[in-house]
């Protein structure tokens, strides 16, 4: 295909959208910019890409220029000085520019070889504003940024949150992008970094919008895993339960969160383990009968607490037999 049918096809696509485009090329021998038309002023077409995305080091953009061969097609990675090397212009400041601004940059730098120069750059591979998502997401990693993204957005890409994530969560940012926009935001010991942390429940309700802040290159964004409290022994569901935004859970809560108990439990040797197997441990009986029955206060249930209840007929269970019980309940060794 030749340069003058390619030009009629651009000229007429660019006539049906009510624009219209004189891009004769012209190169100057003098390497002086192409004199004005003697024709009115012709509108161009707008800029293919608008974003506010800001270039950066081992960045790679793709370059389209309307009837320039040495250009039209061609991708170039940012350097670590913050330029990409192009053929024909060489090379062009990138870093710290948006594309919008990239593109009037290369508009005026072709404009010394073509008359009227229709360019746009697109991102091919975003590699300079890295975030770090940790903690208790589906798809914890590095994920590169690739435009103005908020704290929402980011989780959504790190997969959401897990159901054992807990209340909050925790933001750190580089001094060298500002301190982060939130009241609780405060200045960590080295100086060098903010730390901020955020509601998950008004984050995710949406009750504080000024919450879902908009994240910045090199921020990590921590999700730490919620408390549990444990139930295990004689109930249909022994497992580990979420106290999200509580405190701490009652007995009651927790046998019910347990589907309730099985019929060969001895609910009135029910204990408490408060404190894991270590020296300092606390065993607290509950009598679960008369809890049951109202007839004995509910009791509260602290992080990492673990509500055994045996089996009728047994022995007060020894710590190996609670062990090899709440490794079953939960799937996991608790005590070591």
């Amino acid at each position: 295909m030749t340069k003058s049918f390619r030009r009629m096809i651009w000229s007429c696509a660019l006539l049906a959208l009510g624009l219209s485009v004189s891009s004769t090329r012209t190169f100057a021998q003098t390497g002086t910019p192409a004199p004005n038309p003697a024709s009115p002023p012709i509108a161009t077409a707008p800029p293919v890409t608008s974003s506010a995305y800001v270039l950066g080091p081992e960045d790679e953009i793709t370059v389209r220029a309307l009837d320039v061969d040495e250009i039209d097609g061609k991708t170039a990675r940012v350097d670590r000085s913050g330029s990409a090397d192009l053929p024909l212009v060489g090379k062009l400041k990138a870093s710290g520019l948006t594309i919008g601004e990239f593109e009037a940059e290369l508009t005026k730098r072709l404009g010394k070889y073509v008359r009227d120069p229709k360019v746009s750059v697109t991102v091919s591979d975003y590699k300079s504003q890295p975030v770090s998502v940790l903690g208790a997401v589906n798809t914890p990693g590095v994920y590169n940024l690739t435009g103005p993204s908020t704290l929402a957005q980011v989780l959504s890409k790190a997969g959401g949150l897990r159901n054992d994530a807990g209340n909050t969560v925790n933001i750190t940012r580089s001094k060298a992008w500002g301190p982060i926009p939130l009241p609780n935001a405060k200045v960590d010991a080295s100086g060098e970094f903010t730390t901020a942390d955020v509601n998950v429940k008004n984050l995710m309700d949406a009750k504080n919008p000024q919450d879902n802040v908009t994240v910045k290159p090199t921020d990590v964004i921590s999700v730490p895993r919620a408390d549990l409290v444990y139930v295990v022994g004689a109930v249909n569901k022994p497992g580990g339960f979420v106290l999200n935004e509580r405190e701490n859970m009652s007995v009651l809560q927790a046998v019910s969160m347990s589907e309730g108990l099985t019929k060969t439990s001895s609910p009135k040797n029910a204990k408490i383990i408060r404190g894991g197997m270590t020296p300092e441990r606390k065993e607290i009986p509950v009598n679960l009968s008369k809890v049951l029955s109202g007839n004995s206060p509910d009791m509260p249930l602290l992080a990492n607490d673990i509500l055994f209840v045996p089996n009728s007929g047994a022995k007060t269970a020894t710590y190996r037999v609670l062990e090899a019980a709440i490794q079953t309940g939960t799937g996991i060794a608790i005590f070591h």
